[in-house]
């Protein structure tokens, strides 16, 4: 009696859906569960990255990757030695150069995930609260000719300047604000750092600005909010002690003598998203701006 026997056939024989087929039917639970790990530990990384005042050493560390592959392709065994030497001790200098922004990311991890991913839109209505707040305080300071300098951090980590200063976790409010920078006051000498619609440091000392073309009659306080844009992304709003003036900071760049109006437009389009934007609510701006003119016009009589 003739027997047939199955003959198994090999994957180059299969046709491609056949072939997936067989791949996808490999997949386990683990290997699912080893793939989300890995997306979640490159998304963080890339968060990490972006929120870094420090991109220049990572083009710095892929160059060094493309050599690495570059002395591996053309047999150049020297190079390829010396950037495998590197390659072996990077991982611990990164560890070193990114330790505050690693500990930041550390700490979100820990404790911010619902504050940051939960509740959007109570961060929202913080940063909301503290441009009306920071708006209402630089108006009295103005009118006063209080010095002050607040600095919204933005993607750019100032975690060096929080280091010389003291360090707060409060929500803005315009009284806060006034009493920080009370002439009196032990921190009115330094800068407030806001994070997030909160201030987290206060009595700050700022990079001033190496720019020779700044004009002879800005102060120190305007040269430190200078310098801090000049190599950050942060947003920062100068009361001249001087002359009351209100200036903003942002990319090295001074905007100055802002009326109050002027002021919370700029940094609403500066700190909002575009989708934050649009769930401004109307009146609040419209009763800030009647209660700011019928001021204006008690002062001028």
């Amino acid at each position: 009696m003739l027997t047939i026997t199955p003959i198994a056939l090999s994957a180059s024989q299969l046709n491609p859906f056949q072939q997936l087929g067989m791949y996808i039917q490999t997949i386990g639970l683990s290997d699912l569960l080893d793939v989300v790990i890995i997306a979640v530990i490159f998304y963080y990384a890339i968060k990490l990255v972006r929120k870094s005042q420090t991109g220049q050493v990572f083009r710095g560390v892929a160059l060094v990757v493309v050599l690495l592959w570059l002395s591996d392709l053309f047999n150049l065994h020297v190079l390829n030695f010396l950037l495998n030497s590197v390659v072996q001790v990077g991982f611990l200098a990164l560890i070193i150069v990114f330790q505050p922004e690693i500990r930041h990311f550390l700490t979100q991890v820990g404790t911010g995930n619902l504050r940051h991913y939960l509740a959007r839109q109570g961060e929202t209505s913080a940063v909301e609260n503290a441009i009306v707040q920071t708006v209402s305080a630089y108006r009295d300071m103005s009118n006063k000719k209080v010095g002050a300098v607040a600095v919204f951090e933005r993607n750019s980590l100032l975690t060096d300047c929080l280091h010389t200063g003291t360090a707060m976790d409060a929500a803005i409010s315009s009284e806060l604000l006034e009493n920080i920078f009370y002439p009196k006051a032990p921190l009115h000498d330094g800068a407030v750092i806001i994070r997030e619609g909160r201030i987290v440091g206060a009595g700050c000392v700022l990079p001033l600005s190496g720019n020779t073309n700044i004009s002879k009659e800005l102060g120190t306080r305007h040269r430190a909010g200078l310098g801090v844009t000049e190599h950050t992304d942060a947003v920062v709003v100068i009361c001249s002690e001087e002359t009351g003036s209100i200036s903003v900071a942002t990319d090295g760049m001074l905007k100055r003598h802002l009326s109050a109006e002027t002021l919370e437009q700029l940094l609403r389009n500066e700190l909002l998203t575009e989708e934050e934007k649009k769930n401004v609510i109307p009146s609040l701006r419209s009763i800030l701006g009647s209660i700011w003119k019928k001021e204006d016009e008690d002062h001028v009589e």
